[in-house]
C-alpha cells in the first residue's frame, strides 16, 4: 500500500486521531490541516445505524446549506416551452429537450445538476444508464423532477445538498471550502447533520449516528462530536 505524502503526515500529527473535536475546533483544524495550494474542499463522512439493505432503512433528502457549497454548480434543465423559458429566466446554464438527450448520449457531460419537468421524464428516461452511474439522475425524492424550475434552480445555485446513505451505511457530502470562516463551516455542517437527523428513518433502531468525520482534500480526517453540532442546529 503507497504511504501518504510528507505533507500529509505533517499535517495528520496536527489531529488526536481518538479525540472527538468539539465542532468550531473541528472547523479551525479543519483549516489548519488543509496542506494543498487552492481553496480545499470540506467533506463530510457520517456513519449511520442502518442497513440501506432494506429499503425502509434508506437515508435520503436535500438541503439548502446557510452558506453555499462554495462551488460554482452548471444547472441542466430538460425542459419545453414556457417552462423552459422559465429555467433560462431563473438562472439555468443549459436549457432544452431531445436535443440534450441527444448530446449527452453522445458523451457531453458538462454539467453538475440534472434538473427535468415531470413531462420530460419519458424522453429523458433514456439517458439512465449514463446518468444514474453518475448519480445525475433526475429523481423525484432529491426534488430534481418538478415543476417548480425557479425554486429549484435558486436553491441549487444557492448551495442545495443532495445526501444518500451508501451500500456501507454511510454518508458522504461536501459542506463548503476552507477559505469559510469557522463559523461559516459549523453553521453548514450543523445544517446538514439535523437534515441527516431528520430523516431518520423509522425502522432504524439502536444508535443512529456511529461516528462522524470532516476533511479537507486530500486532508486527515477528523472526528466531530455529534450531540454538539445537533445542539448547534437547534440555537440557529
Amino acid at each position: 500500500m503507497a504511504s501518504h505524502g510528507k505533507k500529509y503526515q505533517e499535517a495528520a500529527k496536527l489531529v488526536e486521531r481518538e479525540r472527538v473535536y468539539p465542532p468550531a475546533e473541528a472547523a479551525a483544524l479543519l483549516k489548519e490541516t488543509s496542506k494543498v495550494n487552492f481553496d480545499a474542499t470540506t467533506e463530510v463522512h457520517i456513519r449511520l445505524g442502518v442497513d440501506p439493505r432494506h429499503a425502509d432503512q434508506m437515508v435520503r433528502g436535500t438541503v439548502v446549506l446557510p452558506h453555499g457549497t462554495g462551488r460554482q454548480v452548471r444547472v441542466l434543465v430538460f425542459a419545453q416551452g414556457e417552462k423552459a423559458r422559465e429555467a433560462t429566466d431563473a438562472g439555468a446554464d443549459i436549457v432544452g429537450g431531445e436535443d440534450l438527450v441527444k448530446r449527452i448520449e453522445s458523451g457531453w457531460l458538462e454539467f453538475d445538476v440534472a434538473l427535468a419537468t415531470p413531462d420530460m421524464m419519458g424522453m429523458v428516461g433514456r439517458l439512465g444508464k449514463i446518468l444514474g452511474r453518475r448519480g445525475l439522475m433526475p429523481n423525484p425524492k432529491s426534488g430534481t423532477i418538478t415543476f417548480d424550475l425557479t425554486r429549484a434552480i435558486r436553491e441549487v445555485k444557492a448551495g442545495r445538498v443532495e445526501f444518500k446513505v451508501d451500500k456501507g451505511g454511510i454518508i458522504h457530502a461536501r459542506f463548503g471550502k476552507t477559505s469559510f470562516a469557522d463559523e461559516q463551516l459549523v453553521e453548514n455542517l450543523a445544517t446538514l447533520v439535523d437534515a441527516v437527523n431528520r430523516a431518520k428513518p423509522s425502522a432504524a433502531k439502536g444508535q443512529y449516528f456511529r461516528g462522524l468525520t470532516v476533511a479537507s482534500t486530500m486532508g486527515p480526517g477528523i472526528r466531530v462530536d455529534v450531540p454538539a453540532l445537533l445542539a448547534a442546529a437547534a440555537q440557529a
